[in-house]
């Protein structure tokens, strides 16, 4: 590494396995119960979802490649569209990471419960213990960045082995009994809405292909590791997802997958014995747990960001004595909490679906305004043309308009309602910023234009 760059750890094998553990959380593991009522238009759905996502992918490592020194999606945002739209889409992006959390702890929930049946004795149970889950990894959070890596760490090496399992487990029933695939095939037939809505569910398992930029200042050679990261771990997360999400769609009953809890637990009391699906939960359980402490750790990193570039108030940038962002965690642990008792009144499996729902709704505007970004960014010169990049930069906006169609009125309401609220808190950061100004306490260049 040249001495320029000591400053810059982030190799291509990091940046890729960035994308990879964002990308492959919890949602693995609750997908098929969410995508069992679809039948056969799942697999249309993934098949659309997996191939709009390897535009997004090539939209994106160019405009990494073109723009090496910009801050990530908010700086090539920025830099296209100026900083009202930069903020609209981060805004968005930021209530994503904190509904994710929520939608996290619901999906530990609904595996926990196969462990401990007492949690669904009583309806508030499931939600409180949600809460209890969140409000844990943002007191680990406050204990610094060292804390929760530690606990990455554990988690990262545990969520390989539920997958491997499963893969196993799935390999040996195709061996053994091949006729096992064939014998529960869901009868719902292929529709337009129904594959739009089953993309649009598998899609929350594909979001995070933009992950590798967002610490672009820390990216060793940002122009030549980002794009072939965000391509690579695109490409590994989506063979991971299907294979895995296929093996329980087609080996259950669809009316059983559609109502479970815990999915692959289901799977392997079926055609395993009874002590294995409380092994694998507790591994699900754990691999949920880790992801859960990275998204929070990211949302505190990600809340504190937007306070130092004049977004946010500035209080939210303040850190405690373990250097966390501790006023940012308190605020995303309740945003998410909220989230999560709002849903207390579905199943597991229903809540975590509509969450997953939000989550797409308001990550989408940053691959629309992404693709969007292309056209500007060539009239100005800054992206060379070409018929590959401005095909993605088409289909990008093209998918991201099919998936806003497809995740129903429901979340696209909540997505606009949780995207409007950023439209005075703008208005109202840039008056207090320009107020500050006047008075000589904030420099210019802090408030957003």
């Amino acid at each position: 590494m040249h001495a320029t760059d000591k400053g810059k750890p982030l190799g291509f094998w990091m940046c890729t396995s960035l994308i990879v553990g964002n990308m492959i959380g919890m949602g693995i593991f609750m997908l098929p119960a969410a995508l069992a009522p679809f039948g056969r238009n799942a697999f249309a759905g993934w098949a659309i979802t997996v191939i709009g996502c390897l535009f997004i992918a090539h939209v994106f490592a160019r405009l990494a490649r073109a723009m090496p020194d910009e801050d990530g999606p908010y700086g090539y945002c920025r830099r296209a569209l100026g900083n009202g739209v930069a903020f609209f889409t981060m805004w968005c992006y930021w209530v994503s990471i904190w509904v994710t959390n929520a939608a996290l702890a619901i999906g530990i929930v609904g595996y926990l419960t196969t462990l401990l049946p007492a949690l669904s004795s009583h309806p508030a149970l499931p939600p409180l213990a949600a809460m209890a889950i969140i409000w844990f990894f943002v007191l680990v959070s406050l204990r610094g960045a060292l804390a929760s890596g530690r606990v990455q760490l554990v988690s990262a090496a545990l969520k390989l082995l539920p997958m491997g399992a499963i893969v196993l487990l799935g390999a040996w029933i195709f061996v053994s009994n091949g006729a096992a695939y064939a014998a529960h095939l869901p009868p719902t037939p292929f529709t337009l809405d129904g594959t739009a809505a089953a993309g649009t569910i598998a899609l929350f398992a594909m979001l995070g292909v933009e992950c590798a930029a967002l610490p672009a200042t820390k990216v060793h050679q940002p122009e030549r590791t980002i794009p072939r990261a965000t391509i690579a771990g695109t490409l590994v997360a989506a063979v991971v997802y299907v294979l895995v999400c296929t093996i329980p769609m087609l080996l259950l009953p669809q009316a059983e997958l559609a109502a479970s809890n815990a999915p692959f637990v289901d799977l392997f009391l079926r055609y395993w014995d009874a002590g294995s699906g409380h092994w694998l939960a507790i591994a699900v359980i754990f691999s949920g747990l880790g992801a859960l402490n990275g998204w929070t750790m990211l949302a505190g990193e990600v809340t504190a960001s937007m306070a130092r570039h004049g977004i946010f108030p500035a209080a939210l940038k303040a850190a405690n004595r373990h250097g966390a962002p501790a006023r940012s965690l308190l605020l995303v642990g309740a945003l998410a909490s909220v989230m999560s008792a709002m849903n207390y009144s579905r199943s597991m499996a229903e809540a975590f679906t509509f969450l997953t729902l939000v989550v797409t709704a308001a990550s989408m505007p940053l691959y629309l305004v992404g693709g969007a970004a292309v056209f500007t960014l060539h009239r100005r010169g800054v992206l060379a043309r070409g018929t590959a990049l401005s095909l993605s930069a088409v289909m990008t906006c093209v998918f991201s308009l099919w998936a806003f169609y497809g995740m129903g009125k429901e979340a696209f309401w909540w997505g606009v309602a949780l995207g409007a609220i950023s439209l005075p808190v703008f208005w109202l950061v840039r008056w207090r910023q320009k107020a500050q100004q006047a008075e000589g306490n904030t420099p210019p260049a802090a408030a957003p234009q």
